[in-house]
């Protein structure tokens, strides 16, 4: 077993016992009592109180828009998980205000394309990975980045930009991956989503 892969696996593993910041919350944690403010950010629902859905701010093809997600994200899929999860990929802030708020780690996400009257590839069935430099991304300096704790005793090198380039459309992160600058780390969470395009 490589050294890269042992690192794979130990991360997911740990990932798949811990919370997976903001997103997990969905469907982990919950909403506070209901006090008519309508749907809370993710990172402000506090756990101990009843399920609930709530939004965070992803990244589009350069252009930021409002995710809402449906309640029990994690435990959506009940047996076999669909085969066609598109990703929901988690990094560094891409500009001064990270997208996660009050998270317990800064950071931002990226999804693919936003629906324009039902056409295009979009899917509100996300899979979510952790996208943070690799060591030749690092050593060669072509990938810049914040070191983030997702959770206790884990902290990783989360992605800030390839090649001077923001990562703002899943078409960088995956072009950057593609090219061995950023590993995707899959953190084994589900979530369903979906985006208001006119946000």
């Amino acid at each position: 077993m490589t050294t890269t892969t042992r690192f794979q696996t130990t991360v997911r593993l740990l990932l798949s016992t811990i919370a997976f910041a903001g997103v997990v919350l969905v469907g982990l944690a919950a909403a506070r009592a209901v006090d008519g403010a309508g749907l809370r950010n993710c990172t402000e629902i506090g756990e101990g109180f009843a399920r609930a859905g709530c939004w965070e701010d992803v990244w589009s093809n350069g252009d930021e828009y409002r995710m809402t997600f449906a309640t029990g994200c994690c435990s959506a899929f009940t047996g076999k998980a669909p085969d066609d999860l598109d990703g929901f990929y988690v990094m560094a802030p891409q500009d001064a205000t990270p997208q996660s708020l009050n998270a317990a780690f800064r950071h931002d996400h990226v999804v693919r394309d936003i629906p324009v009257q039902n056409q295009g590839s979009y899917s509100v069935r996300l899979h979510g990975y952790f996208v943070i430099c690799s060591p030749s991304g690092i050593t060669s300096g072509d990938c810049d980045f914040e070191m983030n704790s997702p959770a206790p005793g884990l902290t990783l090198p989360f992605a800030k930009t390839v090649n001077g380039q923001s990562l703002t459309s899943v078409g960088a992160v995956e072009t950057a991956a593609d090219a061995g600058l950023v590993t995707l780390i899959d953190t084994g969470a589900a979530v369903v989503g979906t985006i208001n395009p006119t946000r």
